[in-house]
């Protein structure tokens, strides 16, 4: 049998604001609801977060008419404040997220293991439009 290395999909972009917001903005539950859905369609009802290596989170995605949801969550393998967070998915992939100072504004970097079931166009469109919808939030808000 046949193993083939996980296909790793990278998206990115740059907030404009200061890398201590957008790590607050990106691990506490009551922003992390604000955010954590990829269309207008749908929300984050719910939000758990222990930041710390060997802490869970999970955030709840629903479609706002209630046709379906799904628990969004995994296991923190490595967190540096203001920096980097590495987890594992609750179907063992990997992700990475990098936060790096460009003067006032942050880049978020996220690196994530493909799955099998969706195209991965469709995957990486699906965590660029989460990202993206982060990015509004953070510089939108106070």
């Amino acid at each position: 049998m046949e193993t083939s290395k996980p296909v790793t999909i990278t998206v990115e972009t740059t907030v404009q604001a200061p890398v201590e917001k957008v790590w607050a903005y990106w691990t506490e539950p009551e922003h992390i609801t604000q955010w954590s859905f990829a269309a207008d369609e749908w929300h984050a009802p719910k939000a758990e977060n222990d930041l710390r290596a060997g802490g869970t989170f999970v955030t709840r995605m629903e479609a706002k008419d209630g046709s379906f949801g799904f628990d969004f969550g995994g296991v923190y393998d490595e967190v540096r404040t203001n920096e980097f967070i590495a987890y594992t998915l609750g179907d063992g992939r990997k992700v990475t997220v990098t936060f790096s100072r460009q003067g006032n504004a942050t880049q978020v970097t996220e690196a994530f293991e493909a799955e099998s079931t969706h195209e991965i166009e469709m995957q990486q469109a699906g965590w660029q439009a989460i990202l993206d919808n982060f990015k509004k939030y953070s510089e939108l808000s106070k």
